[in-house]
């Protein structure tokens, strides 16, 4: 009876989410710019990847990755939060879902196999734990590129610093804001410069200005800290406001915020190999007291 239900509950779910993705939502103008620009950068990709010569998992992992992208997108999931940490990773959407994707199916598949390779047959247990290793399968790559992308932002941070410095410096040669901001901006081939760069010269192009180039940046990359220097800029390119020592005091003051970080994450580690130690101190003690104990039992 209780598996008659379960198989049931697992037809009605399946038949529902079937429904749910053949029912084609009427999408909006932002969606259908949203979809048109996904479809022109997953052609750019997949030309590169065949360029490359990708593998045959590649090309399936980069087709389901599209077809999910351009579903979500149709259904106006932004997924603001995945989309800043891949734009900071520098990765496309459509492989991120993909790699969700064939890893939850792989979990799906694998392990009712070993369940039943082992002979444990099938039971509440085995299909609880193959869900959960399932649900895991999919969330791992979120997981992952999160904290691969707060690493990134981290070294960008330390970047922007260096930056501020470098602009502060071109100010006291005499440059206007927006020259100081691009020679800066030129000195070195880190990544986190070229994307700087590339805001810049995009706002040149798009008829921006400089520091709203560097919002769109910022927002992009989920970095407050560009937005905050964007309005630092805005200030004094539309009021004129002396901004050299505003601009040597924010690098100063994010140098310091990072030397505090670093602080707190030896301070962290240290106490998380204090805490190995006793660990190892307390099963050596159990080790040597074991034997005696078990002869007074």
């Amino acid at each position: 009876m209780t598996w008659s239900l379960l198989a049931g509950a697992a037809v009605g779910l399946g038949i529902v989410l079937l429904v749910h993705a053949l029912s084609a939502p009427v999408p909006g103008v932002s969606a259908t710019l949203s979809r048109l620009d996904a479809g022109r950068r997953g052609r750019a990709l997949t030309t590169t990847a065949a360029d490359e010569g990708q593998g045959r998992v590649e090309r399936l992992r980069g087709s389901i990755g599209e077809r999910l992208e351009q579903e979500a997108t149709s259904r106006g999931w932004q997924l603001r939060s995945t989309r800043a940490d891949l734009a900071v990773m520098n990765r496309s959407m459509a492989v991120h879902l993909g790699t969700k994707a064939l890893l939850a199916l792989g979990a799906l598949v694998w392990f009712p196999v070993v369940w039943l390779l082992f002979g444990f047959g099938v039971g509440p247990v085995p299909l609880v734990v193959t869900l959960a290793a399932t649900a895991l399968a999919f969330m791992l790559p979120d997981l992952q590129l999160k904290r691969e992308a707060e690493v990134r932002r981290r070294d960008f941070r330390h970047v922007v610093g260096s930056f501020l410095d470098l602009v502060a410096m071109n100010l006291a040669g005499g440059r206007g804001l927006p020259e100081a901001l691009m020679a800066a901006s030129s000195i070195g081939d880190h990544w986190a410069m070229v994307r700087l760069r590339q805001a810049l010269s995009n706002a040149r192009i798009m008829g921006w200005t400089p520091w709203e180039g560097i919002a769109r940046l910022g927002r992009e990359l989920g970095v407050d800290e560009l937005r905050d220097l964007a309005s630092a800029l805005a200030l004094a390119g539309d009021e004129g406001a002396k901004i050299r020592m505003s601009l040597m005091s924010r690098s100063e003051s994010m140098r310091r915020k990072e030397l505090v970080d670093v602080e707190g994450s030896a301070g962290e580690s240290s106490q998380s190999m204090l805490m190995a130690q006793l660990l190892m101190c307390v099963t050596f003690l159990v080790f040597l007291a074991y034997p005696a104990i078990s002869q007074l039992s």
